[in-house]
């Protein structure tokens, strides 16, 4: 297995709609100035949240279940900016839509510029031959509120190609998160 470069995401995104909308350059600012920076990198591709967010509240006491979750601990928000109360925990999905391909397997790590702020941005594997928008988790770990910011990036993905394909793939067993669109829940 080895670590995919930028010449090949680059490649994999145009030809084949692996990153979908694509970035082939590091974006570091926009209009308004410095931003967190999303696209590609060296070994890596800078994925950026959406605009929509699922942020936790306990304003109907609910237990965190995973095996049965209840959407009423969650608050729908849309906007440019996200606010995580203190020690509390978001929910939100990539901009990008992305399908893997079925030789090779996705790390998402988060940023460090939000890992430095006490935010951690977690998300599993991408299996191969997954393909959706990534729903992603927001930790503040602060006793402060935190910022996300829509349209900017938030976490790196790396790439590691296969020597060979693998024998059954995410879509293959028919995994519960093949084609997910938008922010999605836990499932069983």
């Amino acid at each position: 297995m080895s670590v995919c470069p930028d010449k090949w995401i680059r490649r994999m995104a145009q030809e084949h709609g692996m990153i979908d909308p694509f970035e082939p350059t590091l974006i570091r600012r926009n209009d308004q100035g410095p931003i967190v920076s999303y696209g590609t990198s060296s070994y890596g591709y800078d994925i950026r949240c959406s605009d929509e967010f699922k942020i936790f509240t306990n304003i109907n006491s609910a237990v965190v279940d995973p095996k049965n979750f209840d959407a009423n601990s969650l608050v729908d928000f849309v906007g440019d900016v996200c606010i995580i109360p203190p020690n509390s925990f978001a929910l939100a999905r990539t901009v990008e839509y992305l399908r893997i391909p079925r030789n090779v397997l996705t790390v998402c790590l988060g940023k460090s510029t939000y890992a430095r702020c006490g935010i951690i941005v977690n998300v599993t594997p991408f299996e191969p031959e997954w393909e959706g928008h990534a729903t992603l988790e927001f930790s503040n770990t602060t006793p402060l509120p935190a910022r996300i910011y829509a349209n900017e990036g938030v976490a790196q993905l790396i790439f590691f190609r296969a020597d060979e394909e693998c024998e059954t793939s995410y879509k293959d067993r028919g995994g519960k998160y093949q084609g997910q669109l938008g922010v999605t829940l836990p499932r069983t």
